[in-house]
């Protein structure tokens, strides 16, 4: 019998994704007093990918030790992270209305990197992968913008959009994988899956 997923990720997008390929899961949430955010830190200098890959590394630390804190039966457990990237210069969830207009502004009329991180462990072994994809955005204008904050779809949303959103009518094109600019790119996690068991 396969033993539970535990998934540290209050995405509701990653765990559609999990259900898309036939991965049954639980939830894996940090308690009320865990400063989960203050893990999502830049620090000074940090390249996107690397970034990417710390935070990634840091929740599923966290996650681990909340498992093992919490009693719960053994089971590998899932994290993620996805980073939005124009150029070295990271794009985190927008802080407010004008954080968004700042992010889209840097987004318009060009391409832009999406990475996700994601890693799997459990007590005795761990695997990482990332994907990176690219993304073009057509030319906006400040109306666009405005409307897109006003229907409040930006906010918690790394580079203040998301693919499945309506922001996808300015997405001129993407190479990559769609999963993962979703935010969990369902080849490489099907793949680290497989290492523990898991059949595709």
């Amino acid at each position: 019998m396969m033993r539970v997923l535990y998934l540290a990720s209050q995405s509701p997008r990653r765990r559609q994704l999990l259900d898309q390929i036939g991965v049954a899961h639980e939830l894996l949430l940090p308690a009320a007093d865990e400063d989960s955010e203050a893990l999502e830190a830049v620090e000074p200098g940090e390249a996107p990918r690397a970034y990417c890959e710390r935070v990634t590394a840091a929740k599923l630390d966290a996650a681990l030790a909340r498992q093992l804190a919490r009693g719960l039966p053994a089971g590998p457990v899932l994290c993620a992270d996805t980073t939005v990237a124009a150029g070295d210069l990271i794009l985190g969830k927008p802080a407010d209305a004008a954080d968004v207009a700042r992010m889209l502004g840097l987004l318009s009329g060009r391409t832009h990197e999406v990475i996700t991180a994601v890693t799997v462990a459990d007590a005795t072994q761990r695997f990482s992968a990332v994907s990176v994809s690219q993304v073009r955005f057509a030319a906006l204008s400040a109306e666009q913008i405005d409307r897109y904050i006003a229907s409040r779809e930006p906010f918690g949303k790394a580079g203040a959009y998301a693919i499945q959103s309506q922001a996808a009518a300015w997405i001129v094109n993407i190479a990559g994988s769609y999963s993962g600019i979703m935010g969990l790119p369902l080849f490489e996690t099907a793949s680290l899956l497989s290492k523990f068991g898991y059949e595709f």
